[in-house]
C-alpha cells in the first residue's frame, strides 16, 4: 500500500484547518466537521490553539484515499512558526497550499510558496473560499504566477510550457504528464472550491491520489528518519525515509522501547509513528544514517526577560523552560547569573504568548515578560592578556594561567605552552586539556562583553601554564579561566555587533522607485533590482531591529501589493 505525507500550508485564515476537517470528514475518520471560530475543530489539538484560531504545532491525521494512505500535517502559519513550518516541509511528500480566493495571496502566501519552491516539494494549490462575495479564483492565479495551472479550465497549452517533453507530448496530440510535472515542483496544478461547502473538494482529493508523489519504499536500506515533533512526555513523532526503524531496538544512543503505544512493532518507507524511549533527540534530529543532532534554524533576534509571578516558583520555571528547550530548537534559553534574571530568545511577539501560555496550561507557572529587545553580540575588539601566577598577587587558585585574547571566527582556543606545563595528570591527554579549557572559556564569555552581551568570534591564547601535582585541580582552572577572560578582554575591547537579516521584497512596478528611494532610511543596503513587466524584486540587508519598520511602511510604498521576506545572515558592527 503506497504511503503520501502531505501538508497543508496557507497564510492565517486562509482556511487551512476547515479544509484538514473537511478532508477528515469526507474520507470518514470524524463523525462531525468543526468550526475554526468556535474553537471545535480537531486537528488544533492545544487549548491555546483553539483559542487563538491559528495552527501553532503540526499534528498528524490518517485518512484513505483508495489504495493510498495519507498522513496529514497540518502546520502553523503565522510568521512567528516559519522554521515550524519548514522543519515540517521537509518531511513530506506532497502539500496543498491553501489560498483564499477573496482576499487573495498576502505576504505570509508568498513567503510560504517561496519556501516551497526553494526546498522542491510537489505542490497542489487549493483556492478557498469561493461560496463568498468577492472570490475571484482567476486574480489568485494571476498572483501566483506561471507555474500555478487552474485545472477548471483548459490547461494543455500552459502545461507543454513547463519543459521539453511536455511540450512534445503536447504535440504529438498526447496526455500530459501531470503528476511528473508536479512532482519535479515545475507546475503547481490549481483547483478552486470551498473547505466548508465542500465545493470542489472531490477533484481536489482525486488530484492528491493522482499527481503527487507517493513515499519512495526501501525498507533494505539502513535507518534514515527524522524526529519532526516531540511532546511533553518525550514521545518522538519521526518519519522514516528508508530502512526500518523497530521496537527494543537501540538507535543512536537511545533504546525505542514502543511504537504507538505499544501497537506496532516497527515503522518502515514513508510510515510516520509515535515512538517512546528516544530521551535525547530534538526536532529536527536524524535517526540512523548520517545520523547527527539538529537540523540548522536560523536562529533568533530577539530576547526577553521572563519572572514567575510567584518569586517561590523560579526554580520550577528554570526546569520547565529547561525542558521546553530541550523539546524544541526554536526555544533557547539562558540564565544572566550576575543579573539573576531567565532570557528567552524569541523570533517573535506570538511565539512569547505561545510560551507563556504553555507554562501555565501545562506547568501550571503564571510569568510575564519583561520588554523584548534585539539580540546583540560583541567581539574583540583587538588583543588583550590576563594571568595569575601560582601564590602570586593574589591568586587564590592552585593553577597559573596567561590567556590572550583576540579577535577570530567563532570561538577557539590555541595552546602556546610546554607539554609538560599542561596537568596532564588532571586531564589525560591535551585535547581534552583544550576541550576543557574551551567550555571554560565559553562558560565565562556567556556572562558578556563590556555591554552585557554574549561574546563571540574571540581567539583565546594560553602562553603559560603551571600547577603543583598532586593539588592543583580542574576547579583551579575552571575557577581561574572565569577570572582572567574578562580582565583580558576589558583590555582588548569589544565590539557591539547588531543581528542582520537579508530581505527579498516585491511589488508592482509603479512602485519601484518610491520602494527604492525609502529602503535607506530604514537602514537598509539594497542591491540592483530584477524587474519584470508587471513586478519588481529587489534583495539586500537590513538590520533586524528596522525590520519591522520597513514591513509597517510597506503597504505604502507599493498600493497594499508589496511583499517582503526576510531571513537572518549574520551579525555586523552598528554603525
Amino acid at each position: 500500500m503506497s504511503i503520501l505525507n502531505l501538508g497543508i500550508v496557507a497564510h492565517v485564515d486562509a482556511g487551512k484547518t476547515s479544509l484538514t476537517e473537511r478532508l477528515l470528514f469526507d474520507a470518514g475518520v470524524i463523525d462531525r466537521l468543526g468550526s475554526v471560530d468556535s474553537g471545535s475543530t480537531q486537528t488544533d489539538s492545544l487549548d491555546q490553539e483553539r483559542r487563538r484560531g491559528i495552527t501553532i504545532k503540526t499534528a498528524v491525521a490518517t485518512f484513505r484515499l483508495g489504495e493510498l494512505t495519507v498522513n496529514l500535517i497540518d502546520t502553523p502559519g503565522h510568521p512567528d512558526f516559519i522554521a515550524e513550518v519548514e522543519r515540517a516541509l521537509r518531511v513530506l511528500d506532497g502539500a496543498i497550499l491553501v489560498v483564499s480566493a477573496v482576499e487573495g495571496m498576502q505576504a505570509q502566501t508568498r513567503i510560504l510558496l517561496r519556501t516551497l519552491r526553494r526546498l522542491r516539494v510537489p505542490t497542489l494549490v487549493f483556492i478557498n473560499k469561493t461560496d463568498r462575495t468577492g472570490a475571484d479564483p482567476d486574480r489568485v492565479i494571476r498572483q501566483i504566477g506561471h507555474q500555478a495551472i487552474p485545472m477548471w479550465r483548459e490547461h494543455e497549452a500552459a502545461l507543454a510550457e513547463s519543459d521539453d517533453e511536455a511540450l512534445q507530448s503536447y504535440l504529438d496530440d498526447r496526455p500530459i504528464d501531470i503528476g511528473r510535472l508536479t512532482a519535479q515542483a515545475k507546475v503547481f496544478p490549481a483547483y478552486k472550491g470551498s473547505a466548508i461547502t465542500g465545493e470542489g473538494i472531490d477533484e481536489l482529493t482525486r488530484a492528491v491520489a493522482r499527481h503527487l508523489p507517493a513515499a519512495a519504499e526501501d525498507a533494505e536500506a539502513e535507518l534514515r528518519a527524522t524526529v519532526f515533533k516531540i511532546d511533553r512526555d518525550r514521545t518522538a513523532h519521526v518519519r522514516v525515509f528508508a530502512g526500518v526503524l523497530r521496537a527494543r531496538t537501540r538507535v543512536n544512543d537511545d533504546k525505542v522501547t514502543a511504537i504507538d503505544d505499544g501497537r506496532r512493532e516497527h515503522i518502515g518507507p514513508g510510515e510516520i509513528g509515535r515512538v517512546h524511549g528516544l530521551r535525547t533527540v530534538r526536532i529536527g534530529d536524524t535517526l540512523g544514517t548520517g545520523s547527527a543532532h539538529g537540523a540548522v534554524f536560523a536562529p533568533p533576534t530577539m530576547e526577553a526577560t521572563v519572572e514567575p509571578v510567584d518569586p517561590g516558583q523560579r526554580r520550577a520555571l528554570h526546569g520547565a523552560l529547561q525542558r521546553l528547550a530541550e523539546q524544541d530548537p526554536l526555544i533557547d534559553l539562558r540564565l544572566d547569573e550576575e543579573r539573576g534574571e531567565l532570557k528567552v530568545k524569541l523570533y517573535g511577539e506570538v511565539q512569547r504568548e505561545v510560551i507563556r501560555d504553555t507554562l501555565a496550561e501545562e506547568y501550571g507557572l503564571a510569568v510575564t515578560f519583561g520588554t523584548t529587545v534585539t539580540l546583540h553580540l560583541e567581539r574583540p575588539a583587538g588583543r588583550g592578556r590576563a594571568g595569575a601566577v601560582i601564590g602570586k598577587d593574589g591568586n587564590q587558585h592552585m593553577a597559573t594561567l596567561e590567556l590572550e585574547i583576540a579577535p577570530g571566527e567563532g570561538l577557539e582556543v590555541r595552546l602556546d605552552v610546554p607539554f609538560e606545563h599542561l596537568p596532564l595528570y588532571v586531564y589525560k591527554t591535551v585535547a581534552n586539556f583544550q576541550d576543557s579549557m574551551l567550555r571554560y572559556v565559553r562558560a565565562a564569555l556567556a556572562r558578556g562583553g563590556r555591554h552585557g552581551w554574549d561574546v563571540d568570534d574571540a581567539r583565546i591564547t594560553v602562553t603559560r601554564c603551571g600547577y603543583i601535582s598532586p593539588v592543583s585541580t580542574a576547579g583551579d582552572f575552571r575557577r581561574l579561566t572565569a577570572e582572567l577572560v574578562p580582565q583580558a578582554l576589558a583590555r582588548a575591547g569589544t565590539v557591539l555587533c547588531e543581528p542582520v537579516h537579508r530581505f527579498t521584497l516585491d511589488g508592482p512596478v509603479g512602485a519601484l522607485t518610491a520602494t527604492l528611494g525609502a529602503l535607506p532610511r530604514f537602514g537598509a543596503v539594497p542591491e540592483p533590482p530584477d524587474v519584470g513587466p508587471a513586478r519588481f524584486t529587489v534583495q539586500g540587508t537590513i538590520p533586524a531591529v528596522r525590520l519591522p519598520e520597513l514591513e509597517r511602511a510597506l503597504p505604502g510604498l507599493t498600493h497594499g501589493e508589496g511583499t517582503v521576506e526576510a531571513a537572518f545572515e549574520g551579525f555586523r558592527p552598528r554603525s
